[in-house]
């Protein structure tokens, strides 16, 4: 593996901080410990350029290379953001925080940004700019929109932005990328059914929101299998059902359903928001329900641009050959979709070898994977800005 020698050397130490971030993880916008250690490791590199408070915690810093004929300006972004999960881990680096966890690799992602700024404050070798992008609330809430609605692009100028997501399953290190739809817009619903509680003895008596919720249940599953073309992927998953009762002997008066749709195209995201309105409205109504629907559009498709997807998938050849050009898209949601929206980019997976999938309170990022992520980042740098 061509990895550049700096990050075999410098491994270690960006694998303590990667454990450092997993043992302290923070949600959301509320990440005071993580974007504080993210600027004092970037000052420590000699970058004095940062701005802090973007999105309320995420960090912005800005490297110069050795020269800027080029007047060009490169964004990399990392997730700092941790989920609400408890781990279950066992490791000497779990979390020490109850309830809070590093479950997706954003800990690695920003151990890996920050290993490839050191290198590149100490090499400088590129011509241009380096925008540096630590992005709070990407686990739900948009914190790349908010960057980019706070001016992340025009401020400072970016012309191009890259991004990175560790993928377990894939071999550690090795790379995988798409160009157009990489990931799925992702929306959520909250489905309310009112109905009559009663006693669980006189059904008739009541009506069932229980027995209305699983039909609704069950119809949302023929948006995918009856009105969707079965070359275009949609899925719809009912992820909660509550009811305002948890007795053995009560009918609820009313039933909670929350999920998510997730998408690729905009025509097939219109068709299942369409249908998800009819069918649960006329099933509810044909168990004597009222439905109320809240329908959310959520972060959307992440889309590759074609030549940046080209650029990209060529630096992880020089990193890792053997890159994966066509990988098949992933269902999950990615808020890096609001800045490729804003600027020309491309999101490029990293494997996280075999183990738990992210969301899950056994997941670890892998620190074998650190060297070829910084090496890819810095790749990336030097090829687009590259000196004369």
């Amino acid at each position: 593996m061509p990895i550049k020698n700096r990050f075999a050397e410098t491994h270690a130490e960006i694998t303590a901080w990667r454990r450092h971030l997993h043992q302290h993880p923070e949600l959301m916008f509320d990440l005071p410990e993580t974007s504080r250690f993210v600027e004092e490791k970037l000052r420590s590199f000699g970058i004095t350029d940062i701005t802090t408070g973007i999105a309320q915690t995420g960090v912005v810093a800005v490297i110069e290379g050795q020269s800027n004929t080029s007047g060009r300006t490169i964004g990399l972004r990392a997730d700092m953001d941790a989920l609400p999960i408890t781990e279950a881990t066992g490791l000497p680096h779990a979390s020490k925080h109850p309830g809070k966890m590093h479950a997706c690799g954003h800990d690695g992602h920003t151990a890996m940004l920050l290993g490839a700024a050191q290198y590149l404050a100490e090499t400088r070798n590129f011509d241009g700019r380096v925008v540096l992008i630590f992005q709070p609330a990407e686990e739900g809430g948009g914190g790349g929109n908010v960057m980019v609605q706070e001016g992340l692009m025009d401020r400072w100028g970016i012309d191009e932005v890259y991004g990175m997501h560790n993928m377990p399953g894939h071999p550690t290190g090795q790379f995988a990328i798409r160009e157009g739809a990489l990931l799925a817009a992702a929306d959520e619903f909250a489905i309310t059914l009112t109905g009559q509680g009663g006693h669980a003895a006189a059904p008739h008596e009541a009506v069932d929101t229980n027995l209305a919720a699983a039909h609704v249940m069950i119809a949302l599953q023929s948006i995918a299998s009856r009105n969707t073309d079965p070359l275009k992927q949609v899925v719809v998953s009912v992820c909660t059902l509550r009811s305002d009762t948890d007795s053995h002997n009560v009918l609820p008066h009313q039933v909670l359903l929350r999920g998510t749709v997730r998408t690729l195209d905009p025509e097939v995201r219109d068709l299942a928001e369409r249908r998800l309105h009819d069918l649960t409205r006329l099933t509810a109504e044909a168990h004597q329900c009222r439905a109320e629907i809240d329908y959310q559009r959520g972060y959307p498709v992440t889309r590759n641009h074609a030549d940046q997807t080209r650029f990209a998938a060529e630096a992880a050849d020089k990193v890792t050959p053997g890159t994966d050009r066509d990988t098949p898209p992933i269902m999950a949601g990615e808020d890096f979709s609001y800045m490729l929206n804003a600027r020309p980019g491309a999101y490029i997976m990293i494997g996280n070898g075999e183990g738990a999938t992210v969301h899950h309170p056994e997941y670890d990022f892998d620190d074998a994977a650190i060297p070829a992520g910084c090496s890819w980042f810095a790749q990336v740098v030097e090829d687009r800005l590259a000196r004369a």
